[in-house]
């Protein structure tokens, strides 16, 4: 069954939709396995330019099928089982993967968004959301704790304090609220058409320059002061030398919309 659907647009912006909208988008062993498989292909792919991160039906996910999950037992213990070399294991990689998609990666929240839906969201760049929209990290319930990269990313977005208090209380809150924590990026009615429509004013930037800010962003709230400016460096020339980075120029010189070529593959000079 497909829980996860994903859609690539011709200008580049791929729609991926959480698909369980009778059981509001709640996630199985399946969909997470789906969204991890999601995230690769679209990171693979150079002529994706943004992805949009929404759920069908009347939420964008109530969190974790319980029920459901703990009735294959074995698939669990497996699920928890890092990866080696990658250092997540399947609860967590449905989440990080999309920090590993060097794209800009948007969720557009609706209905409810709780326990691993707020994960899901967190690991997105940006959080467009409804500001009737309902969050709770909600693991705190049911005597556990997000394990879904959640502590890291809930950490770097809204800071220790914040990441405590919701995490302890478990507490409910508006998308209204969400913005007001620092959760959500922006509020807007139909979050899904506000979410493409930002991804689409990003299509006149180089894909290459916004792949290296993403990178380095990400890496600089855990790197050392002294290695981001390494690598803002090594990004900088190659940005330089990089065939999309002349087109954008030429473009606005002339005061034309650039035509980029599919985005450079990566090249690491640090581990």
């Amino acid at each position: 069954m497909k829980n996860v659907t994903v859609e690539l647009g011709s200008n580049g912006i791929a729609q991926v939709r959480l698909s369980r909208p009778d059981k509001l988008n709640a996630l199985t062993l399946d969909t997470l396995q789906q969204l991890v498989a999601a995230a690769k292909q679209l990171r693979r792919d150079r002529t994706v330019r943004a992805v949009v991160i929404s759920g069908d039906g009347d939420s964008f996910s109530s969190g974790l099928d319980i029920a459901g999950t703990l009735k294959t037992p074995g698939r669990v213990v497996r699920a928890f089982l890092p990866v080696p070399g990658r250092g997540t294991n399947l609860f967590q990689e449905a989440c990080w993967a999309w920090r590993r998609v060097p794209v800009p990666v948007i969720a557009a929240v609706h209905g409810h968004c709780y326990g691993g839906g707020v994960q899901i969201a967190l690991a997105a760049d940006l959080r467009f959301a409804t500001p009737d929209s309902k969050w709770s990290v909600l693991e705190g319930k049911w005597g556990i704790i997000p394990d879904m990269t959640g502590i890291r990313s809930l950490t770097e977005v809204v800071g220790a304090d914040v990441a405590k208090r919701l995490t302890m209380t478990a507490e409910r809150f508006s998308g209204a609220d969400a913005q007001r924590y620092g959760l959500v990026t922006e509020l807007d009615d139909e979050p899904v058409k506000a979410a493409t429509a930002f991804a689409e004013s990003l299509l006149t930037r180089s894909p290459d320059a916004i792949a290296a800010a993403k990178r380095l962003i990400d890496d600089a709230l855990t790197g050392s002061a002294r290695r981001t400016f390494a690598r803002e460096r090594w990004e900088q020339i190659r940005l330089l030398r990089l065939p999309n980075t002349g087109i954008l120029r030429r473009a606005v010189v002339k005061k034309e919309d650039p035509e980029f070529r599919p985005r450079a593959n990566r090249i690491r000079p640090w581990h």
